[in-house]
């Protein structure tokens, strides 16, 4: 069977936006690793066109203005970072995080938790115990602020999105489809099915560290009740919502 991953890495531009180095046509872990290793790696060159970057699923974005700085010359450049290794086979970078962060899954809290749970082929317990042994990985940002996209999970869990939309989610919502989570910042509507919820706030506007998750990061989400959940929010003052940090790479 052929690697999907053949023929890639691939630099492309965005417009007069910058540059984008694609790993994969599609969601591959391996990509997601070279993605978020060589956004790393371009960031610590400290080039000076570069405005900002940021890393999706399977590719790292570098917000240039081609406009006034020579695209050929920042893809070649871009092109001898990736002749330096094998990026699939690259290690993290360093200073990432592991997160423990409290959810209660089920009934109030996740109100499509048995709907998901018998697409995955599991009864509700099982269903539970299944998402709350995961061991998950920041895979990236996007759609609103912060929010993060978590995998990846058992491959019973690559179910399908839903067919209409779900008008809101409250924030902290963990709503799962394609074998990952997404842990929402605010209330918004989604195609996801609602399984759990947790009161750990991914964006904090008033924080020095407004963004605290960041792809590569490690997440669990150990089970709670709802009374439990309802206690750690009331005590909550910063939007942590129970969670524990732990320094690891």
């Amino acid at each position: 069977m052929n690697d999907p991953l053949q023929n890639w890495p691939r630099i492309q531009t965005v417009g007069l936006s910058g540059l984008v180095v694609r790993f994969g046509p599609a969601f591959d872990d391996r990509a997601n690793r070279a993605a978020i290793a060589f956004r790393a790696a371009v960031d610590a060159e400290k080039w000076p066109e570069v405005e900002e970057s940021s890393s999706t699923l399977v590719s790292a974005f570098f917000r240039v203005d081609l406009a006034e700085h020579d695209m050929s010359l920042l893809s070649a450049r871009l092109q001898e970072v990736l002749d330096q290794q094998d990026w699939l086979d690259a290690p993290f970078p360093a200073n990432r995080s592991r997160w423990t962060i409290p959810a209660s899954f089920g009934g109030t809290c996740g109100p499509q938790l048995e709907e998901a749970a018998a697409l995955a082929g599991l009864d509700p317990d099982a269903a539970i115990a299944s998402l709350a042994a995961a061991q998950l990985r920041v895979l990236t940002l996007g759609f609103a602020p912060g929010q993060p996209y978590l995998g990846s999970l058992d491959a019973n869990w690559q179910i399908p999105r839903q067919s209409q939309i779900t008008k809101a989610v409250p924030a902290g919502a963990l709503v799962v489809a394609v074998q990952q989570f997404c842990l929402f910042t605010a209330s918004a509507p989604t195609g996801w099915r609602h399984v759990g919820q947790t009161v750990f706030r991914p964006f904090r506007s008033d924080a020095e560290d407004p963004c605290p998750l960041r792809p590569g990061d490690e997440v669990h989400f150990t089970q709670v009740s709802e009374t439990e959940l309802e206690s750690i929010e009331a005590k909550d003052n910063c939007g942590n919502g129970g969670a524990e940090r732990v320094q690891i790479g």
